[in-house]
């Protein structure tokens, strides 16, 4: 084993900690809670070291590799470049604050707090993975825990939501295992290299289109896009807060992530095969599903009574303009794209955050069964206003940066469909200010005059992300600075990639 082992600690810190945490007497909810929290803070702090000592002119870096299975050439292969380095560091911080967020939990804390840190080393391991063997290891790692801390520890309807949650995941984990053994055995020598299967598969263009729309399928499961998005509020509506927090702040965007790591970065000829107005098929379908998620998610949040339900579908239509700016591949497009992942993820985790804290108080979501919170809980409602806003993309938060640079960006392209995307910034404002005006103005609900106000610990979960929306808000380069330079590498690649098949396949014609 070679490298620099940070990333290596970054991933299995949390295990060693769920171990530590299954030896602890079941009874010892405290020791439990504060050892989990503990277990969880080296991540974090590597992360913020890895961040600051991040070049990103200098792709791969912290790379730790060494042989795993030699038999079949499958390496321990971890690295970040500024693609996954976001993503990293979103996973690590969301993860802890959720450790302090999930201090309520009475039922089985041992087992939920072992399966929240194994749940970290799955989602960590995935963005580091640079082994198409081992990334599906993290996967499925990251697969099992979920399903157990939604059918244990969720709401009323848990067991069907887990199930459902489980199977949708595990169709797109079957289309992603068959399209990494075609690869493996297509590579010449055969390897699980994510760096190199680009330029050692060699698969003619039909296959290598099928393979891209299974391996699109499996990802558009996780985004979720539509038609694959049903799982999303069931999951979201029976998973204890904390648990609603990774779903949305972490697990969709690993759809967006795989997309831009394997579908773009394994199988670049067929994300550019021409198809129509000199587009590709892969971008036209990208731009057309991410406009549907962003105009439908918004007029099913619209639509909703349960405030965590209404969440779970603006959830939907915000990572519709993730999709649509990957689809532009323009330089604005694609790094709106990439800072709308990061940007959603600090925004939708306060949102879920705060819809926990109501709920632990009043016991309903009902968005119609309260009124006047504002002069009962100030605190709670500036909070929760500044989160509304910033889910609205209102200027001088994240949202609106990341959302302007996607709109601009698939202007160039898809005049009409950017057109349609702007528009549905109309809709997420009504239903959030009529949620907003609903729940917090007017006279006050006297069944709830006495409920206690934010306190301290959620606070604690609270304002670092809300600090990151307002500082990103008003200067977002220090995050562009950090991604734009590996995004255009990907460019080229994909680029350089296509024009090379076009030639070798204008040489097969003229033999």
């Amino acid at each position: 084993m070679h490298g620099d082992p940070v990333l290596t600690l970054m991933i299995f810190i949390p295990l060693v900690g769920m171990a530590v945490v299954l030896a602890l007497p079941s009874r010892a909810h405290d020791a439990i809670r504060w050892t989990s929290t503990l277990f969880s803070a080296p991540p974090l702090l590597l992360a913020v070291r890895v961040l600051h000592g991040f070049r990103p002119d200098a792709g791969f870096q912290l790379v730790h590799r060494g042989p795993w299975i030699d038999a079949f050439n499958i390496e321990y292969f971890v690295g970040v470049d500024g693609i996954s380095i976001t993503m990293v560091v979103l996973t690590a911080l969301l993860c802890f604050l959720c450790m302090i967020a999930s201090f309520g939990i009475e039922k089985g804390v041992k087992g939920y707090y072992a399966l929240f840190l194994l749940l970290e080393t799955g989602m960590l391991g995935v963005f580091c993975a640079l082994d198409f063997f081992l990334f599906f290891v993290f996967w499925e790692v990251m697969l099992l825990p979920m399903y157990f801390l939604i059918g244990i520890w969720g709401g009323p309807r848990r067991e069907y939501a887990a199930i459902k949650f489980f199977l949708y995941t595990l169709l797109g984990s079957v289309l992603m295992l068959v399209t990494i053994l075609y690869l493996y055995f297509a590579s010449d020598p055969h390897s699980f290299d994510m760096t190199q299967l680009s330029r050692t598969a060699h698969v003619t263009m039909n296959v290598q289109l099928l393979l891209w729309l299974a391996l699109f399928i499996g990802f558009a499961i996780k985004i979720p896009a539509f038609p694959f998005h049903t799982w999303l509020p069931d999951a979201h509506v029976e998973a204890p807060t904390a648990i609603s927090v990774i779903l949305a702040g972490v697990l969709l965007k690993m759809g967006t992530y795989g997309i831009l790591r394997i579908n773009y970065g394994i199988l670049p000829a067929a994300t550019l095969a021409p198809a129509w107005h000199g587009r590709s098929l892969a971008f036209w379908l990208l731009a057309a599903l991410g406009t549907f998620n962003i105009v439908y998610g918004a007029l099913a949040a619209m639509a909703q009574a349960d405030l965590k339900k209404l969440v779970a579908y603006s959830s939907i239509s915000h990572m519709g303009y993730v999709m649509l700016g990957m689809a532009a591949f323009t330089p604005q497009g694609i790094n709106g794209a990439v800072l709308q992942m990061f940007n959603h993820g600090t925004v939708t985790a306060m949102l879920f955050l705060l819809v926990g804290v109501i709920y632990d108080r009043a016991h309903h979501r009902d968005i119609a069964g309260f009124g006047g919170l504002a002069s009962i809980m100030p605190v709670y409602t500036g909070v929760t206003g500044l989160a509304f806003f910033a889910a609205m993309g209102l200027p001088g938060l994240s949202a609106f940066i990341s959302e302007a640079l996607v709109l601009l960006g698939a202007w160039q392209n898809y005049p009409l469909l950017t057109v349609i995307g702007a528009s549905a910034v109309v809709l997420t404002a009504g239903y959030l200010l009529w949620t907003l005006q609903r729940m917090f103005l007017g006279k006050p609900n006297e069944k709830y005059l006495t409920l206690p106000e934010i306190n301290a610990r959620e606070l604690f979960t609270l304002v670092p992300l809300g600090a990151i929306v307002i500082f990103l808000g008003i200067y977002p380069t220090p995050i562009l600075d950090l991604q734009s330079p590996a995004l255009v590498r990907l460019n080229d690649h994909v680029t350089q990639a296509a024009a090379r098949t076009a030639g070798t396949e204008r040489v097969a014609v003229a033999r």
